[in-house]
């Protein structure tokens, strides 16, 4: 764009100052060049301001908006609290209460006298555990045990993949 143009597009916008102004109503009114550009500017802007700007139709807007409102809406961030962790925390903390109270018990009992408390605790029988039905028997449990959680386990991440998919 030449020089010529952008002074006269300020002109016709409007954004020059009050001297340029002045200046380009003499020039467009004096030389031939000035006043013709100035007309074609002039017709430019006119179709340019006929011109209207394209809208989609109202069913188009219409249904952007339902896509938008029939996508599934952002879930708060919730954090989960793994139930197992909790208990194995309450169950520390109660064998630690456990264990101070049974260390606090016999400390009391050591101060009352010199009297240690008689308790006679049966030797069990060992072999009856450790023969191979009781072992078979464990061995079951703990596989069945291991299918459950496993199961467990694919249902759930099946079930968060079908939730994801929605």
């Amino acid at each position: 764009m030449s020089n010529v143009e952008e002074k006269l597009w300020e002109y016709i916008d409007g954004t020059c100052n009050e001297q340029d102004k002045a200046t380009i109503a003499g020039l467009i009114e004096s030389d031939e060049q000035w006043r013709n550009a100035f007309n074609s500017m002039l017709e430019m802007e006119s179709e340019l301001s006929a011109v209207t700007l394209e809208e989609p139709t109202m069913a188009f807007s219409y249904n952007v908006m339902e896509a938008i409102r029939n996508e599934q809406a952002a879930k708060p961030l919730k954090t989960k609290i793994n139930k197992y962790i909790i208990t194995s925390i309450a169950g520390v903390l109660l064998l630690t209460l456990g264990i101070l109270s049974f260390l606090l018990f016999e400390g009391a009992m050591r101060s009352i006298g010199n009297h240690s408390l008689d308790i006679h605790i049966q030797q069990i029988n060992s072999s009856a555990l450790i023969n191979s039905t009781a072992w078979k028997a464990f061995i079951y449990f703990d596989i069945m045990l291991l299918l459950f959680f496993a199961d467990r386990l694919i249902r759930r991440r099946s079930n968060d993949d079908v939730v994801k998919s929605v």
